[in-house]
């Protein structure tokens, strides 16, 4: 297995390519696919990844090559994205007029033509048989596929860059979606506020499930926010902590407040006259836009992620 083509969901396949062919890391080729033929980059699969590959129990089914795209194909491809534009304004314009509570993602015609695929979300199951009908109309010889997706699955697919700087994880190398409720955000400490901790999909961040188990470990040994604790500077209480330094930030009895290592304090049951925030690692420069977010609404539900690409 020298050569491989992404599809479907950020996952590689394997190429089937006859010995005498030889391709170049990013070009065009066009392939058989469940969907029909499409046209695909190439990429070349270095020795070590081959082997992992190899060895794995379970990975892709190899796709056939049908042909290496010529100048003439890369035209064609061209005119099918423009073809996608206009199917795409027309199924939303019918979308309108059926009046049908659905909002259109996108649309991939395949390189044969033999196929129109339009991806779609929607807060409940739509009934689209009228829609159907006039996509045949206006479609035809052509088979039409009206897929229903998830939210996240919608940003995967026009991909973009997150807050960090760095493009969306769900559109480079996610597969599958994990399980993400505010559990995760605050036990990392994170600020509760929707504008920091959720995505341009409207869910939570993907990546609070990257280091959650290292947080975990992190917090064993650590003292509860507002217990008493004794320091080498005196008592005070716990007003917040630094999982990951291992630091605790104590208020001490005269108002000030200083950190400490968790090996160098230790819990008293003794009653301190501090006052500390109830939530001081919250940010509270918050939009009026954050504060009318219900954070539930945050979480995953059943029109996250379908799968369905």
């Amino acid at each position: 297995m020298k050569y491989a083509v992404r599809y479907l969901k950020n996952t590689f396949y394997p190429l089937d390519v006859a010995d005498n062919i030889q391709l170049e890391d990013g070009q065009m080729v066009i392939v058989r696919t469940e969907k029909g033929e499409e046209a695909l980059k190439v990429f070349i699969v270095n020795s070590q990844i081959k082997e992992i590959w190899e060895k794995a129990k379970q990975k892709p089914e190899a796709l056939p090559l049908l042909k290496v795209m010529t100048q003439r194909d890369l035209q064609t491809l061209d005119e099918i994205k423009n073809e996608e534009v206009k199917a795409y304004f027309k199924c939303q314009e019918l979308v309108k007029q059926h009046r049908l509570q659905m909002n259109l993602v996108q649309c991939r015609i395949t390189f044969d033509r033999r196929k129109i695929t339009f991806y779609y979300t929607a807060p409940e199951r739509v009934d689209f048989r009228a829609l159907l009908k006039d996509l045949t109309q206006t479609f035809p010889r052509v088979r039409i596929d009206l897929r229903h997706i998830g939210v996240r699955d919608e940003t995967s697919i026009l991909d973009g860059v997150g807050i960090c700087g760095q493009p969306f994880c769900c559109g480079g190398f996610l597969r599958k979606f994990a399980t993400i409720n505010i559990k995760l955000a605050k036990d990392q400490g994170m600020p509760i506020a929707p504008g920091k901790i959720s995505g341009t999909c409207g869910r939570l961040l993907c990546c609070l499930t990257y280091e959650y188990s290292n947080y975990i470990e992190a917090a064993k040994g650590m003292p509860p926010i507002g217990s008493s604790v004794m320091t080498t500077d005196g008592l005070g209480k716990v007003c917040y902590l630094q999982f990951m330094s291992g630091k605790v930030a104590v208020k001490m009895e005269d108002g000030k407040t200083k950190e400490f290592n968790k090996e160098d304090i230790e819990m008293v049951d003794a009653e301190v006259n501090v006052e500390i925030d109830a939530n001081p690692t919250a940010i509270n420069n918050y939009s009026d836009d954050d504060q009318n977010i219900d954070i539930k609404q945050l979480e995953d539900d059943r029109n996250s992620s379908t799968g369905n690409i």
